[in-house]
């Protein structure tokens, strides 16, 4: 099975249960095959909890969904040592995060120590406790969720958290026909909300070598090169892309470029990543700050005047 079948079968099963989710299930597929963690913004009742969990049909990962809370301690993600007096000994319990697929929902409403417990699994696939460490499960995949519309009594995560997300996403409402589509077969008396595993841990494995395998050519390493560089010497953007976030968008981008059938980047690839992959990593200044969807308006603009290569982009030179 190559990456575009799998992106094509993915976007068919996930599309039985949420509909029009297909530019939702591309995007969260290429952060699989880079090893990213995807955060999912938007209001209440979008369908992100649900288009979590048929992810995780899908792919046939363990699942966990943690509901964030003020009074949430790391203990509770990542696990407790407990005495077993049968057995005379201290025991480690695993936590949720013990899961291929976590979603922490609401992440915003923990504490920053709550969600600080979260840096080290994220970015280092691995938890440690009292001395010890753990690693966690192959695949290891965070979607956070957060309301953007109310902060009352939330803790607005960091950037130096936001910056472990590989990509932010916006579902959004569907439109008249897709909503009408969902209501009818939501009703439906023989509706059946689980899904079938469409791929295994192996086959996963497989698409993610060939992922890392696609072609950049060296012109478009110096395209992405020089977005980055356009947002830190953009007058409302405090602080722009790191070349943590450079090197994001180039694995993202061959990852695109594999869900559309070719083995080589198009700057196409590279241009319908850059929001989704960079927006969230912008710090705002000035009448920017608190303005929805700013960072992704300027992101736009960066990539509307920037110039595209036009070379022949089939080797990588």
């Amino acid at each position: 099975m190559n990456i575009q079948e799998a992106a094509a079968r993915l976007r068919d099963n996930v599309g039985k249960i949420l509909v029009g989710s297909d530019n939702s299930c591309d995007l969260i597929l290429m952060s699989l095959l880079v090893s990213g963690h995807i955060l999912l913004e938007d209001v209440p009742g979008t369908g992100k909890t649900t288009l979590a969990k048929a992810i995780a049909q899908s792919l046939d990962l363990s699942f966990k969904r943690i509901q964030f809370t003020p009074d949430l301690m790391p203990s509770d993600l990542t696990g407790i040592h407990f005495y077993n007096q049968a057995k005379g000994i201290f025991e480690f319990r695993l936590g949720p995060l013990f899961s291929q697929l976590v979603l922490a929902d609401e992440i915003n409403r923990a504490a920053p120590r709550t969600q600080s417990s979260l840096l080290e699994a994220m970015e280092e696939r691995q938890i440690s406790i009292e001395g010890e460490t753990h690693p966690l499960p192959f695949p290891f995949l965070v979607i956070a969720t957060q309301n953007p519309v109310e902060n009352q009594g939330t803790f607005p995560l960091p950037e130096a958290q936001i910056d472990r997300f590989m990509i932010r996403l916006h579902p959004g409402y569907p439109d008249h026909d897709q909503a009408m589509i969902m209501l009818k077969r939501h009703a439906a008396a023989d509706f059946d909300a689980h899904l079938q595993p469409i791929l295994d841990l192996q086959t996963l494995k497989e698409l993610q070598r060939q992922a890392q395998n696609v072609l950049i050519h060296d012109v478009l390493l110096d395209y992405i090169l020089r977005l980055c560089e356009a947002t830190r010497q953009h007058e409302q953007i405090l602080l722009g892309i790191s070349p943590r976030g450079a090197l994001a968008l180039v694995r993202c981008s061959k990852a695109m470029a594999a869900i559309h059938g070719r083995d080589y980047v198009l700057p196409d690839d590279i241009k319908e990543c850059a929001i989704p992959v960079l927006a969230h990593r912008l710090v705002l200044g000035g009448l920017s700050l608190g303005a929805e969807f700013q960072a992704e308006t300027l992101m736009q603009q960066i990539l509307d005047t920037a110039a595209v290569p036009t070379e022949s982009f089939r080797t990588a030179s």
